[in-house]
């Protein structure tokens, strides 16, 4: 059988598992899919004995979900430091007319590395700083990896005054707080005062830990809510999980309120409105605390996050005792950046989400951050790159790669869309057994509809296949 041909049934064969590790990605839920926990436990194995994802001595085994068809590819680069292969002489060749395409518009960048030796095998313009759009969450989730390490989580916390007559919702920070946990924790603090003999309490609110406007620079908008330290689902007004929605104008006192009714009706009446005010002294009666970092950062890259990403980038600023607001998590993302030794120089992080114009970055940068998380002295940052969408399959690639099906499945990337913006950067398993990080930064596009077929062809000619 002719060669193409054996090529064409093997590229189906590992279509049709990723489809089926796809449906058990989107079966898993948001937080900890299958796909990703396993690349991330052998990934952590052989530097860490598992000592993250330790096994009860006394439980039996259970059966641990196999990695999707393109982790082996992602995990070799996280396990071994050696080249496999030699990189094509004729990259640039193959590369440089793809970046040609009228769909990228008068301004493009590009920057490919061997992530298992850290040499540039291709650059256009890499170290120029350009506007990363979303791509620039790249760099925000790993300041906060970086900063606080992967298991810390972000609590939400009651407090009792020192009479016992009011309490106050604590917000730190946690945009995934949904109603169920609200409740829970209305539950705990309703068990917790009525011990104290206390059947009704006065409430207040403190979303003290954040500073700074709570509006984005972009002005009110569907992509993102204000940035406040207390919200429930993003203050989503709908039931959409990612992408635009409908939002509260105010999404602490919209809690506050939910909390005050979930704690009535746990049996402890709240006497008046909630209104703002600041935490008292002394322990909490209760607290939620969200997913672990590393679950967070996933999240927040698969489905281009936005509201998740401020959190990030607020948290890295408090991590760094910086004022939590948009210059202030400005600072300590590029301060948390610069001591890893990344080049920094001409990049901006106006805000953590890439709804900013003034956010710069160049593909030198984001390609560093790539390679710094494949290297097995950097297990912190290893969530940048399970996180990553899978190309045709998971997050904001599910619908990509129908031009270009060489990429499916073996291109994992982050978008980035603004009018005339457009991006993308991410990981690409070649056929050789390689890892390639690579970012293509375009500006002044003509439209998505024509630029991103174009980004989608140049990540999938990395991989070597016809």
């Amino acid at each position: 059988m002719p060669q193409p041909r054996v090529w064409q049934l093997t590229a189906g064969s590992a279509a049709l598992g990723l489809a089926l590790a796809a449906a058990a990605i989107t079966a898993a839920g948001p937080w900890d899919a299958g796909q990703r926990t396993a690349e991330r436990a052998r990934a952590a194995a052989p530097l860490t004995g598992g000592e993250r994802h330790p096994a009860p001595a006394a439980a039996p085994k259970r059966p641990v979900p196999a990695p999707a068809p393109s982790a082996p590819g992602v995990l070799t680069a996280l396990t071994a430091r050696t080249a496999a292969g030699t990189p094509p002489a004729d990259l640039g060749r193959l590369l440089a007319p793809l970046l040609a395409d009228p769909g990228l518009g008068p301004s493009r960048t590009a920057s490919v590395v061997d992530t298992a030796t850290g040499k540039q095998l291709y650059g256009a313009g890499a170290t120029t700083p350009m506007t990363p759009a979303s791509t620039v969450k790249i760099a925000t989730a790993a300041a906060a990896l970086s900063a606080l390490g992967p298991d810390h989580r972000i609590d939400t916390t009651v407090t009792a005054a020192p009479d016992g007559t009011a309490i106050t919702l604590t917000g730190g920070g946690d945009p995934t707080l949904d109603p169920a946990r609200l409740t829970a924790l209305a539950g705990d603090t309703a068990r917790a005062l009525k011990a104290r003999g206390r059947a009704s309490v006065r409430l207040a609110y403190d979303t003290g830990r954040y500073t700074g406007p709570a509006l984005h620079p972009i002005g009110p908008n569907e992509n993102i809510a204000p940035v406040t330290a207390l919200m429930t689902r993003e203050g989503r007004l709908d039931d959409s999980a990612s992408g635009p929605a409908p939002r509260s104008a105010d999404p602490a006192r919209d809690t506050a309120a939910a909390f005050a009714r979930a704690l009535t009706a746990a049996g402890v009446k709240v006497t008046g409105d909630p209104a703002p005010g600041r935490t008292p002294q002394g322990a909490p009666l209760a607290r939620t605390r969200s997913a672990p970092l590393a679950d967070l950062v996933e999240h927040t890259l698969t489905h281009s996050d936005n509201d998740l990403a401020e959190a990030l980038a607020r948290q890295t600023a408090l991590a760094r005792r910086r004022p939590a607001s948009f210059q202030g998590a400005e600072r300590a993302v590029r301060d948390e950046l610069a001591g890893l030794g990344l080049p920094v120089t001409g990049a901006r992080f106006a805000d953590g989400s890439g709804l900013d114009r003034r956010d710069r970055v160049s593909a030198a940068l984001l390609t560093a951050l790539l390679t710094r998380a494949a290297d097995p002295a950097h297990p912190e940052l290893r969530p940048l790159l399970t996180g990553l969408p899978v190309g045709g399959f998971t997050g904001t690639l599910a619908g990509r790669y129908g031009q270009a099906p060489a990429g499916a499945g073996l291109v994992r990337a982050k978008t980035g869309t603004l009018t005339g913006v457009n991006t993308l950067a991410g990981t690409v398993a070649t056929t050789d057994g390689r890892l390639l990080a690579f970012a293509f930064l375009a500006g002044r596009t003509p439209s998505p509809t024509e630029a991103q077929p174009a980004l989608d062809r140049l990540s999938a000619a990395l991989t070597g296949q016809k």
